[in-house]
C-alpha cells in the first residue's frame, strides 16, 4: 500500500484552529510567519488587545522558521474599568526593551494604525454598555454557580443543549443560500442581513445557528491582511464587503448579529494553539493573539468560534480554504480549553478551572480527536521525556478505529507544515498497537534529539486518509542500542482491528515482540471459516529470494499455521493476507502483522525451506475438499533422525495419486530422488514412504487427478527434515503395472547385495503367476495368506533383478518393479 500524505494546514494565525476536514483532499505545505512586536505608538487594550496582530516580518520563512511573538507587559495596576480613554490605554501599556525586538520589522501603515485605533474604541465603548449584562462567575468545585440571572443546577453539555432541536440541515441550507443572495444584492448592512437569515429560526439557538453559518459561509480569513501586505479591515460593512476579516472581524460580526437579535455575546480575548504556536512554549506575559466568543443561551453560557469554523490557511500558496467545521460550535468547555486560553479565568466556564502552566502542557488535540470520541490514556502532557529510549502513548476508542502516526525531528511551530492527513504508515521508529479499545504506540527514537510526533486516526474501513487527532513532542537524551525495525506499511501490529471481519478469530500471537528461540517461530492463527491465507516475511538486510525459503504455511479449516525461519539476526515483520477460501475472485487483505526479534541462534542457508515449496503445506482444506482424510502426520513440517519416514491417509475418493520427492541440490544422491519414494495403495489407505539419501531439508509433494483424464493437481507439501548423516538405499524402480493392492513386504530396498540369497515376499491382487526375472526366472510361491514369497540369488555381474507376474487378461509376464544389485569395485 502506497503513502499518500495529504498535508492540510487547518490552523488559523494566531492559534486558529487544529482541524481536519474529512473530506478535504487539498494537498498544501505550511511555511512559518515571522512576526514583530507593534511599535509602541499603536499599542491596544481591551478586546483590541487580543486582536490579529499588526506587524509582520517582510518575508515568510520556511518550514521550521520561528514565528517572534509578540509580548506586551501590562501594568498589574491597570484599572479595572471596562471603557478607556485611547491616551490611558497608552499609558498603561508597556513594551519589551528595544533589544528584544526583531532586527526586520515592519510599520503599519497610519491609515491601518487609525483603524486599529477605531476597533480598540468601539471596542472598549461596547464593553462599557456590556459591563452590566450578566457574565460568568469564579466557579468551584461543586454545584456550578451560573452567571448572572441562571438557574443553579448541573452544566448543560452541547449535547444537552441539542438534544431537543431539530437537526440544522434544512436551516443551514437555507442560511447558505440566502447568505448567497444578499451577497448578489449586494447588501452589507448587519441588521438587514441578521434579519433576512434568522426569518425562519424559532429559537435563539437557531437565531444562533443562522449567524455562525452564515459568518463560516461568508467571511475568508484575510491571509493578505495577516501577512501585512494588504490593509486588515476594521468596519463591519468594510469586512462584509469584501467577504473577508481576521479574528478580530468574526467575533465583532457575531457580537453585533446577535445584538441585532437579542442574544447575550461576549468577545473573549485569549491564547489559543494555532499558526505561530510552539508547542509546548510559555506564555507568561506574552499577550494573548486571539478572540473567540461566549453566549447565553437558557441562562448558560456557550463558546463558539466561527474562525475556527469557517477553513483552513494554505500558508504555501497565502491562500484561505473554505472548510466547515460544525465542532467549533457551542463547543464543550472542557474540550475548548485543549486549544483555547481566555484572558479571564471566568470565561473558561470549567467547575475547576486551570492555569496557563497547564494549558502550555496539554496535549494538543485537533477537532477530530472529539469528534471520533478518542480518549487520551497517556501522556498526560504534550512533552514526553524517553525512559530507556523508549516513549509510550495510549489512545482508548468506542469504535473500530485505524491508527498510524509520524515522527519527524522537531520544527519550532506546532504547525509546521507537516502532513496533516495520512493514508497509511511507513514509521519505523516505533511499535503501533491496536487492541479491542485502545490503541498503544511504543516510540523508539532512532537517535538522541528532540522529535515531533503527529497520531493519525480514522473509521475503520473507511476510504478516506487518517486525520491527524493529536500531537506531542518527544525528548531523548539517549536512544536505545537496537537494530532496525522493519517498515509496516499496514499500520499497526498484532491482528487488525477487523480481522474478526475477515475470518480472524484469534491469535497464538499477540501484538508483543515475538523473541524467536533456535531461529524458528510457529504462527497460529484460529479461523471463523475456512480461509486462503499468503505470508510474506520481511528483514532489513534479507533479500526476497531468501525470504521466501523461510516460511511455509499450513492451512486447514479452522486454523492458519505459519512456519518461520530465521537465518538472521535482528527484527523482522512477518504479515499475514487472508481471503475466504470459496471465494476466487476475492482480493487477499491484511489480517495481522507480527514484529518478530531473532538475538539468539539462526538457521543456516542449508536448513532454509526448499525453493519450490507450495503455498499450502500439510494436509487441511485442500485435501480435505479432495476427499483424502486421517493423516498420520497433521503438521507440514516433519523431522527424523533415522532417514526414514511413512506418511499414511485415506483416499475416500479412489483418486489417481502421484508423489515427488525433491531437495535444492539434487545432484548429490547417486540415484534420482523418485527411487528414495514409495507408494502403497490398499483399500482406501495410502502409506507414501521416504528413505533419504543425506541428511538435509526436502520437499515431498503430494499430487491427484480429481477429474478422468485431467492434470495432476497440488494437494499439499511436506517439509522433510532429515538430521540422518547414514545415506538411505533407494526403493526398487516401480513401473505403472504396480497397482492398487499391490504390497512389497520385502526386501524394502531398491539395491540387493551381489551373490547373496535374498528372501521376496510381496503381495499382487489378481496374478496367477509371480516371478523374480534375472539370468534365470525364478517362480515364486502362494501362501495361505495370499502372498508371494520366495528365495532367489543375485548372481555375479547381473544388473537387475525384475519383479513380473501375469494376470487373466494375459498370460505374459508384466514387469512390476525392477531390484538393483551392487556392482563389486574393481581390483587396484
Amino acid at each position: 500500500m502506497s503513502a499518500e500524505v495529504a498535508i492540510q494546514k487547518f490552523s488559523f494565525p494566531f492559534a486558529c484552529g487544529a482541524r481536519l476536514a474529512q473530506r478535504d483532499e487539498v494537498q498544501v505545505k505550511t511555511l512559518q510567519v515571522q512576526q514583530v512586536q507593534e511599535t509602541p505608538v499603536l499599542k491596544q487594550t481591551g478586546a483590541a488587545a487580543h486582536h490579529d496582530k499588526q506587524a509582520q516580518e517582510s518575508q515568510t520563512p520556511g518550514p521550521g522558521g520561528d514565528r517572534v511573538p509578540v509580548q506586551l507587559l501590562v501594568s498589574t495596576e491597570a484599572p479595572q474599568k471596562a471603557a478607556i480613554s485611547r491616551r490611558t490605554v497608552l499609558d498603561r501599556l508597556t513594551v519589551e526593551s528595544e533589544d528584544q525586538r526583531p532586527a526586520a520589522k515592519r510599520q503599519l501603515s497610519s491609515e491601518s494604525a487609525a483603524r486599529t485605533i477605531t476597533v480598540v474604541k468601539k471596542s472598549a465603548v461596547r464593553k462599557e454598555a456590556d459591563e452590566q449584562r450578566p457574565l460568568p462567575q469564579k466557579v468551584h468545585p461543586g454545584p456550578r454557580a451560573p452567571a448572572g440571572g441562571a438557574q443553579t443546577g448541573k452544566r448543560k453539555r452541547r449535547k444537552d443543549l441539542l438534544a431537543g432541536a431539530e437537526p440544522f440541515h434544512r436551516l443551514d441550507s437555507f442560511v447558505v443560500r440566502a447568505g448567497a443572495q444578499l451577497k448578489e444584492k449586494r447588501v452589507y448592512d448587519v441588521k438587514s442581513i441578521v434579519q433576512s437569515i434568522t426569518q425562519g429560526a424559532r429559537s435563539e439557538l437557531e437565531k444562533l445557528r443562522a449567524i455562525w453559518v452564515w459568518l463560516c459561509d461568508n467571511i475568508e480569513y484575510d491571509v493578505s491582511g495577516y501577512l501585512g501586505r494588504s490593509e486588515k479591515l476594521s468596519s463591519s460593512e468594510e469586512v462584509i464587503a469584501a467577504g473577508r476579516g481576521v479574528c478580530c472581524s468574526y467575533s465583532n460580526l457575531c457580537s453585533e448579529m446577535c445584538r441585532e437579535v437579542g442574544i447575550e455575546c461576549q468577545e473573549v480575548p485569549g491564547h489559543s494553539k494555532g499558526i505561530g504556536y510552539r508547542q509546548g512554549q510559555s506564555l507568561k506575559n506574552v499577550k494573548s493573539d486571539h478572540l473567540w466568543n461566549a453566549v447565553l443561551l437558557g441562562g448558560q453560557w456557550f463558546l463558539l468560534d466561527a474562525c475556527w469554523g469557517a477553513g483552513r490557511v494554505d500558508m504555501e500558496h497565502e491562500s484561505f480554504v473554505k472548510r466547515f467545521d460544525d465542532f467549533y460550535f457551542l463547543t464543550d468547555p472542557e474540550e475548548f480549553i485543549d486549544s483555547h486560553f481566555p484572558d479571564e479565568e471566568k470565561w473558561q466556564l470549567l467547575d475547576a478551572p486551570i492555569g496557563l502552566e497547564d494549558f502550555e502542557r496539554r496535549v494538543f488535540k485537533t477537532s477530530v480527536f472529539f469528534t471520533m470520541g478518542l480518549r487520551l490514556i497517556q501522556p498526560h502532557h504534550c512533552h514526553i521525556l524517553t525512559d530507556n529510549g523508549e516513549a509510550t502513548v495510549s489512545i482508548g476508542f468506542t469504535r473500530p478505529t485505524t491508527f498510524t502516526y509520524e515522527m519527524t525531528q522537531h520544527q519550532d511551530l506546532l504547525h509546521s507544515g507537516s502532513s496533516e492527513q495520512r493514508e497509511s504508515g511507513n514509521c519505523s521508529s516505533g511499535l503501533l498497537t491496536v487492541s479491542h479499545r485502545s490503541m498503544k504506540l511504543q516510540l523508539l527514537p532512532p537517535a538522541s534529539g528532540t522529535y515531533d510526533v503527529k497520531v493519525f486516526a480514522g473509521p475503520e474501513g473507511a476510504a478516506t486518509p487518517l486525520f491527524w487527532v493529536c500531537s506531542f513532542t518527544v525528548e531523548c537524551p539517549t536512544p536505545r542500542a537496537m537494530e532496525d525495525i522493519p517498515e509496516n506499511p499496514f499500520l499497526s501490529w498484532g491482528l487488525q482491528p477487523f480481522a474478526a471481519s475477515l475470518g480472524i478469530a484469534g491469535s497464538s500471537q499477540g501484538s508483543e515482540v515475538a523473541e524467536v528461540d533456535q531461529g524458528a517461530f510457529n504462527l497460529v492463527l484460529k479461523t471463523s471459516r475456512p480461509l486462503l491465507a499468503l505470508c510474506e516475511l520481511v528483514q532489513p538486510e534479507m533479500e526476497a529470494a531468501v525470504a521466501k525459503r523461510c516460511v511455509a504455511t499450513q492451512i486447514q479449516p479452522d486454523a492458519l499455521t505459519c512456519h518461520v525461519l530465521c537465518p538472521l539476526r535482528g527484527f523482522y515483520r512477518l504479515s499475514v493476507f487472508v481471503r475466504d477460501y470459496e471465494k476466487a475472485d476475492a482480493k487477499f487483505q491484511n489480517a495481522a502483522n507480527f514484529l518478530l526479534h531473532c538475538k539468539g541462534k539462526v538457521v543456516g542457508p542449508d536448513e532454509l525451506f526448499p525453493p519450490n515449496l507450495g503455498s499450502v503445506c500439510g494436509p487441511g482444506t485442500r485435501t480435505s475438499e479432495a476427499g483424502l482424510s486421517k493423516f498420520s502426520h497433521t503438521a507440514a513440517v516433519l523431522s527424523t533422525q533415522q532417514g526414514k519416514c511413512n506418511i499414511t491417509f485415506h483416499n475416500q475418493r479412489d483418486l489417481e495419486l502421484h508423489s515427488v520427492l525433491s531437495r535444492q541440490d539434487d545432484g548429490m544422491a547417486a540415484m534420482p530422488l523418485s527411487r528414495h519414494l514409495f507408494c502403497t495403495y490398499t483399500d482406501s489407505k495410502v502409506t507414501v514412504s521416504a528413505s533419504l539419501p543425506h541428511a538435509g531439508v526436502y520437499r515431498l509433494g503430494l499430487y491427484a487427478r480429481t477429474a478422468p483424464g485431467g492434470d495432476f493437481n497440488p494437494m499439499c507439501d511436506f517439509v522433510l527434515r532429515n538430521s540422518c548423516e547414514r545415506p538411505g538405499p533407494p526403493f526398487p524402480c516401480v513401473y505403472s503395472a504396480w497397482r492398487k493392492g499391490c504390497v512389497l513386504f520385502e526386501p524394502r530396498v531398491g539395491l540387493l547385495e551381489p551373490l547373496a540369497w535374498v528372501r521376496f515376499r510381496v503381495r499382487v491382487p489378481g496374478a496367477h503367476r509371480v516371478s523374480m526375472v534375472g539370468e534365470t526366472r525364478t517362480d515364486l510361491k502362494l501362501n495361505k495368506s495370499r502372498v508371494w514369497e520366495g528365495e532367489v540369488f543375485s548372481a555375479g555381474g547381473l544388473q537387475q533383478l525384475k519383479l513380473a507376474a501375469s494376470f487373466e487378461e494375459s498370460s505374459d509376464l508384466t514387469v512390476l518393479m525392477a531390484f538393483d544389485i551392487k556392482q563389486p569395485e574393481a581390483d587396484l
